[in-house]
């Protein structure tokens, strides 16, 4: 496909175009500076929503849940899935998108599950400019959804607008709440499975 017919349809929103220039960004293939470059004048439309904590905090239930709410009021929206990548094996289980399966098939609905390949923070390397290519494809949320983080995992804030921070009621006494780092970023703090005993 050409490039620019590549633009024209990730503009569009067309499903195949989204995913082929996601690809070529996340890959570094041939042709990805042009995409980039192209869609850069109009990125900002985009509402960029990150959510983060730690492991089995309930962070794609609560994506799932958000993205339900966002369309009920006629948006578009766009989700990163971000899951880690094993040292040992080099491979990862993209597995965030299971929880959405609610969602998963609404057209107005687009969910890429990436790899952190390495990349400490968080996030992918390339999730910055996945999100650009989303915004470029004219989605009004972008939700990133975070693997599961420690203390020192701080990316997301720096990619979204907003970071809503996932807790649980067994995440630490008084003083771990005062330590630096995650806490300090969330914008929201949710507090989940607050159910539990």
């Amino acid at each position: 496909m050409r490039p620019d017919a590549l633009i024209a349809d990730l503009r569009a929103r067309k499903t195949p175009a989204i995913a082929r220039a996601i690809s070529m960004v996340e890959n570094g293939r041939p042709g990805f500076e042009d995409i980039l470059s192209a869609i850069h004048p109009g990125l900002g439309r985009a509402r960029r929503i990150g959510i983060t904590g730690p492991p089995g905090a309930g962070k794609s239930t609560l994506t799932e849940r958000l993205i339900q709410v966002l369309r009920a009021r006629g948006l578009t929206v766009a989700v990163v899935a971000v899951d880690p990548t094993s040292p040992f094996t080099g491979g990862a289980l993209l597995g965030d998108r299971i929880r959405m399966e609610s969602v998963a098939l609404d057209p107005g609905v687009f969910i890429r599950s990436m790899a952190t390949r390495g990349s400490l923070g968080g996030l992918a390397t390339t999730t910055g400019e996945v999100c650009d290519v989303l915004d470029g494809g004219g989605f009004d949320r972008i939700i990133i959804e975070t693997v599961g983080v420690g203390q020192s995992e701080l990316d997301v804030a720096r990619t979204a607008d907003t970071t809503v921070l996932v807790l649980v009621p067994e995440s630490g006494d008084g003083i771990q709440t005062l330590k630096s780092g995650v806490m300090e970023i969330g914008d929201l703090f949710v507090v989940n499975k607050a159910d539990r005993p």
